[in-house]
């Protein structure tokens, strides 16, 4: 799954621990997310898209045969 998690972090000038404290969950977490080696649940993806006032759409996209 592509992610922009990083972009818009960096966008907001939030660090990756201040992100993580704002989502309830660990620095490693969000480092996962923005590397893709980890897939946000539902709950955790629409906390993101609240924080960066967007929505999940617009942060999290599939990748062809991810269906």
């Amino acid at each position: 799954m592509i992610n922009k998690v990083y972009d818009l972090r960096k966008k907001n000038k939030y660090t990756q621990e201040e992100l993580a404290h704002k989502l309830g969950v660990t620095r490693q977490t969000i480092i996962s997310i923005e590397q893709g080696k980890y897939v946000a649940s539902l709950q955790l993806a629409l906390k993101i898209a609240k924080i960066f006032n967007c929505s999940v759409e617009d942060i999290f996209d599939l990748e062809k045969g991810e269906f």
